[in-house]
């Protein structure tokens, strides 16, 4: 029966919500439940239960209820190992918790009896939940509806759940004794239930990425690289389907949106073409997981490593900008990392025709599960609440929506939420080269990030000529060179009455689009402070034949990407040779700049030893010894 299920699991998560010891507010500790929860505890851990004890909810009652547990466990006899844990989300199941601890059922205790298909005071709670018998939108579990899905997405992952109310009596030992209290999320239960509405879920999702990202790992290095090349291959094959939608979504899209964002929309063969040769790229770079970073002898015969490891599940928000997809997911592919793409409404036939094309490459063992495509209308504010379950988040869009991101989770967000890049026309600049880096900075794409807003003078050049002879001042060159080229020009506070042009519309604005804003400045520190104070941190460049000054201007310019003589369209992950990229970042913490597979990985320490134990350090002799990484 399902409940010989929950007393034959060895290893058990019991995860504890706050409400239940420390009130609503997490400051009504109850001391007497809370002990009486860690009794049960040890009981269970006397009969050989591998226990994990977890609090989530209110931070600071959690804390005190953990320093309490690891206070009092040590006392108990017969003594025993339970590790204890602080979770966020009361809300949610430990599930990652569970998967680490290597559990295959979690307790989750609150002050509610379990799922009620009832509204009634006398309703009793269901014995195994199913949807049919308690339909998820109707079942109550106090302190909320959520831990029902996020239960059933736990039991579709392979951990069962009980949830029940903790103050009832011994009901960690009469749980695991076989009784029916609470309401069970029993695994074959969920497996049985194949149109469950939580499987198609974002959780659930989130939760099978992780599973085949950890299959993809074991994988080896030429098993994923044929992947890759499947996928480059794929794309190429199904040219021109993709390009037929890509033609419907632009139709639809004409006129109903920003003409900077229909240029991103737009998918032509030379792009196809791109994406497929930076897929390959991403094939041939060094092998990313597990690469030895560091390596240390702590002790005689005691060896660490410090090793690279996929960060986990990643969320990837973008607007109308499909080439990002097969970019991104490439890129998950290479570092191992789980993916779940939430792409506009404007690119969804682009965005579905890609996404088939590249889980069909990848095959049906991984593909499905390790690279989801979020096309349910789960509003962004929905995603960004599965912080338990998703571990970065990457935001590939306008100001709103970066910012909104920014502002609206507890998931790391990397990524930039403007893009307003610097061009500095220092004294010293061969002004023909100056005049082709800043109309190539800005017309070369005009809606990408990394093309140029603003064009810095330096007022010299508001007298001196173009050229020897040359009746036209070289500040006034730059001007028509980019009027030219078909791009409208703005003053900024000097140039308005300098060279009558209309007002910029503000010191710090974002054109995305073939406009521009020319200003003069008196010294090459006036322009960086100008930078540091409009700027957004994203790419500055300066055009200049001083190599003093460049050196300076390089040194003192805090921004992800800072450019001599060369235009601000270089900052772009193909060009730098990653590949591909996620995006680009501004962010200070993790990855700056354009963000490819190297940005995608975290670290973990790796310990070798034979035996060594630290008994408070008597006879532990520290070496701490760099050992070469061969």
């Amino acid at each position: 029966s399902p409940r010989d299920r929950v007393t034959a699991a060895k290893a058990v998560v019991v995860q504890v919500a706050s409400y239940l010891f420390a009130g609503k507010d997490g400051d009504q500790l109850n001391v007497g439940l809370l002990g009486s929860i860690i009794d049960q505890v040890h009981a269970a851990a006397v009969k050989g239960k591998s226990v994990t004890l977890v609090f989530s909810g209110h931070a600071g009652a959690c804390s005190k209820a953990a320093s309490a547990a690891n206070a009092l466990l040590p006392f108990k006899e017969p003594a025993v190992t339970v590790e204890v844990a602080v979770v966020e989300g009361e809300g949610s199941v430990a599930l990652a918790k569970a998967q680490a601890a290597g559990a295959t059922l979690v307790l989750c205790l609150s002050h509610a009896p379990g799922v009620s298909s009832g509204s009634g005071h006398d309703s009793k709670p269901v014995a195994t939940y199913t949807p049919a018998a308690a339909p998820a939108a109707g079942a109550t579990c106090a302190p909320g509806g959520s831990v029902v899905s996020s239960a059933w997405a736990a039991a579709q992952a392979g951990v069962s759940v009980v949830l029940a109310k903790g103050s009832e009596r011994d009901v960690v030992g009469r749980i695991l004794g076989g009784e029916e209290v609470g309401t069970l999320f029993d695994t074959a239960a969920a497996a049985a239930v194949a149109d469950a509405p939580a499987v198609s879920g974002p959780r659930a999702m989130a939760v099978r990425a992780r599973a085949a990202s950890r299959k993809l790992q074991t994988l080896g290095t030429q098993e994923r690289v044929a992947m890759l090349h499947r996928v480059a291959d794929a794309l190429l094959a199904k040219q021109e389907e993709i390009l037929a939608e890509n033609a419907k979504d632009v139709e639809e899209a004409t006129g109903k949106v920003a003409d900077a964002l229909l240029q991103r929309l737009v998918l032509k063969p030379a792009k196809i073409a791109q994406l497929a040769e930076g897929i390959r790229a991403i094939a041939a770079q060094e092998e990313p997981i597990g690469r030895l970073v560091r390596r240390m002898e702590i002790a005689e015969g005691l060896v660490l490593d410090k090793t690279t490891a996929p960060i986990g599940v990643l969320l990837i928000i973008f607007e109308a900008r499909p080439d990002a997809l097969p970019q991104i997911a490439s890129l998950a592919l290479r570092s191992g990392n789980g993916l779940l793409l939430k792409g506009g409404k404007e690119a969804a036939r682009s965005n579905a025709i890609l996404h088939r094309t590249i889980v069909d490459a990848i095959g049906p063992e991984l593909g499905p599960d390790l690279i989801s495509l979020v096309t349910t209308r789960d509003e962004i504010s929905e995603l960004l609440a599965l912080d338990d379950v998703i571990d970065l988040v990457i935001p590939r869009g306008g100001n709103a929506l970066v910012s909104h991101i920014q502002r609206n989770t507890r998931i790391p967000v990397l990524g930039h939420a403007d893009g307003i890049c610097h061009a500095y026309v220092d004294a010293a600049a061969d002004l023909g080269m100056a005049t082709s880096i800043v109309v190539d900075a800005k017309v070369d794409y005009p809606a990408a990030c990394n093309a140029v807003e603003k064009v810095l003078v330096h007022s010299s050049w508001a007298t001196k000529p173009a050229a020897a002879g040359s009746p036209t001042t070289g500040l006034v060159a730059i001007k028509e060179a980019l009027e030219s080229a078909g791009v409208k020009v703005y003053g900024g506070a000097k140039t308005t009455g300098m060279l009558g042009l209309p007002a910029a519309p503000s010191q710090r604005h974002e054109y995305s689009s073939m406009e521009v804003t020319l200003e003069v400045v008196d010294s090459m520190s006036e322009a960086i402070d100008h930078i540091h104070a409009n700027g957004s941190g994203h790419t500055e460049m300066i055009v200049t034949s001083d190599a003093g000054a460049a050196a300076e201007f390089l040194q003192r310019v805090d921004a992800a990407c800072v450019f001599h003589n060369a235009s601000s369209r270089f900052s772009d992950g193909f060009r730098f040779g990653l590949g591909a990229e996620v995006g680009i970042s501004t962010s200070r913490i993790h990855a700056r700049g354009p963000v490819g597979v190297e940005g995608l990985m975290t670290t973990k320490w790796v310990m070798r030893g034979s035996g060594q134990i630290v008994a408070k350090d008597k006879g532990v002799v520290y070496t701490h010894r760099v050992l070469p990484l061969n």
